[in-house]
């Protein structure tokens, strides 16, 4: 089982704050505060210590913080000078016992300050919905004309021309075929029955069916009757 080890900075500064401590108690008791209020004193004035930096840690209020940090290291340094001899402790003067007197009141306005005033802290930029990225499409955009030029003009070179499309060849005419005109005479009649009957002109296929002739004929005889 590995021992435990002893941390040299705690170790100073538990004995510099039971020192400090016990000044302050000293001083407060030397000013006529005795009994619980001689030591209600030291624990008044490091716990306002304690909050003041505790605020300037945290990203409080700096000015406040400060003024109310200074004013609480300035009431335990005072009381480590003040208990070193440079004051008779049994007949402190006046104004010392005024300040004694009036710490109680000086130090809850400036834990309830500390307390109760409100953190202001700044937006992270990432919170902000403008800052949005810039899509890659509008740098592609802003490209010189001079750059997209000469892809251009690669693939102009590249490309194959496109073949031109060759006239297609007209169908050779039907040589003409006589047509008799009684045959003639006949097809017309067949064509008006067919069209009071169905109320249509009569189609070539038909009327080589019903005329009973080659398909060159019966393509002459509708030519005729058209």
């Amino acid at each position: 089982m590995a021992r435990p080890r002893v941390d040299a900075v705690l170790v100073q500064a538990v004995i510099a704050g039971a020192l400090s401590f016990a000044h302050l108690h000293d001083l407060a008791a030397a000013a006529g505060q005795d009994g619980w209020k001689a030591w209600a004193y030291p624990i008044s004035v490091d716990l306002l210590l304690v909050a003041a930096w505790h605020r300037l840690r945290t990203g409080g209020p700096t000015r406040l913080a400060w003024c109310w940090f200074l004013i609480a290291l300035a009431a335990s340094l005072g009381a480590n000078v003040a208990t070193a001899g440079l004051l008779d402790m049994r007949h402190v003067p006046a104004w010392l016992r005024i300040l004694v007197a009036a710490w109680p009141a000086l130090a809850f306005m400036g834990g309830t300050l500390l307390a109760h005033t409100t953190t202001h802290t700044e937006p992270e930029a990432s919170a902000h919905p403008d800052a949005t990225p810039q899509p890659p499409a509008v740098e592609d955009e802003q490209k010189p004309e001079s750059a997209l030029a000469p892809v251009a003009d690669v693939e102009e070179r590249a490309a194959p021309p496109a073949p031109e499309p060759q006239p297609t060849p007209a169908p050779p005419a039907a040589p003409a075929v006589p047509v008799p005109a009684a045959l003639v005479d006949h097809a017309r009649k067949v064509a008006d029955d067919h069209h009071a009957r169905t109320g249509a002109p009569i189609d070539t296929d038909t009327l080589r069916a019903r005329l009973g002739v080659p398909r060159q004929l019966a393509d002459a005889i509708a030519a005729q009757l058209a």
